[in-house]
């Protein structure tokens, strides 16, 4: 029988908004799911971009909503950014930190002392996002950087959903300073190494899976650090964007909710220009268009469906949303939300 995919990995790394709740309530089903990856075996950590609660907060959030945690299992990209500045730093430095109280701790917690004015001479600014950032503290951070401060931002991700749709993140921010001063952020987290680097030191994990809803952060940082990765369609992500993923955002294992962690994860056999995967086959016609037959659950569909749209996308050059449309119609009239 095979192993369900929370046997199979040491360590689950989890994301958070999109994945384990959105704008701070939880998705339902994802705390059971959860607790039963852990009572698997693995060993189950919370990774975030979101640099605006102290991993204590973070721990509280998911406690109360019955999800199992600990402050230990909790890693943030202000951490993250906090270990990329003491590396490239002395001991002591300044850092002007632009963002919610949860940076200003990460950086005093590696030995740099937080400042907030560009008078106060820092050897770098650390930018992330916070609901009280304003133009005071955007204008502190542009100064220092064009005095030769070194700029780092926790994260680069344009939004951030809530429970109200999607609202600008940390990245649409980022654009005051980088317009302002002609400098490019270094990147601490997701899709960039620094933050996946922080959560394997921190979990002492040896086969990571990365879970999120993500493929522009979640499922790019894990193609950018060699591990697997699980997309959920329970956030940004969807089906037709999965379906048609170029090659460095394409997830090992596609789930419609977390609780396919702890059931054994179908194979998907390809074979030429088709793929199977339960009761269902996704095939390339002469035109260049993916059909798709048969019967079963959806995302049993939708997992041999892009199996064989990423195949014909390499063979070919590409694919657009034209050439899989109709199997997309196909599993929309199956359940599947598109």
């Amino acid at each position: 029988m095979p192993q369900s995919l929370a046997e199979a990995y040491d360590v689950l790394l989890f994301d958070l908004d999109g994945v384990v709740y959105i704008g701070g309530i939880a998705i339902p089903g994802a705390p059971e799911a959860l607790r039963e990856a852990r009572q698997a075996g693995a060993h189950v950590a919370y990774v975030t971009n979101n640099a605006s609660r102290t991993p204590a907060a973070v721990a509280a959030l998911l406690e109360g909503m019955g999800a199992p945690v600990t402050e230990a299992d909790v890693v943030t990209s202000a951490q993250a950014a906090a270990r990329l500045l003491a590396d490239e730093l002395p001991p002591k430095s300044k850092v002007l930190v632009i963002g919610a109280t949860a940076l200003r701790l990460a950086v005093r917690e590696r030995g740099l002392v937080p400042v907030s004015t560009a008078r106060e001479n820092p050897a770098a600014v650390v930018q992330g996002f916070g609901p009280g950032v304003d133009y005071g503290n955007l204008a502190e951070g542009g100064l220092a950087v064009n005095a030769g401060a070194l700029f780092v931002a926790t994260n680069a991700d344009s939004t951030i959903p809530n429970k109200l749709g999607t609202a600008p993140g940390n990245g649409s921010l980022l654009k005051v300073i980088e317009n302002a001063t002609g400098a490019t952020p270094v990147v601490a987290g997701k899709p960039e190494p620094p933050l996946h680097r922080e959560s394997v030191i921190r979990t002492g994990a040896r086969r990571p899976l990365v879970i999120g809803d993500r493929l522009d952060t979640d499922i790019e940082a894990a193609y950018n650090t060699g591990t697997d990765s699980l997309l959920v369609l329970t956030g940004v992500d969807n089906p037709r964007t999965a379906t048609l993923a170029p090659p460095h955002r394409r997830p090992t294992y596609i789930a419609a909710t977390l609780d396919a962690l702890v059931l054994p994860y179908p194979e998907v056999a390809a074979t030429g220009s088709s793929a199977a995967c339960g009761g269902w086959t996704a095939t390339l016609d002469p035109s260049g268009t993916l059909a798709l037959t048969g019967h079963g659950a959806a995302i049993d569909g939708l997992r041999a469906l892009t199996t064989a749209a990423w195949a014909a996308s390499d063979q070919r050059g590409g694919l657009d949303a034209a050439q899989v449309a109709g199997a997309l119609d196909t599993l929309a009239a199956a359940g599947l939300h598109i």
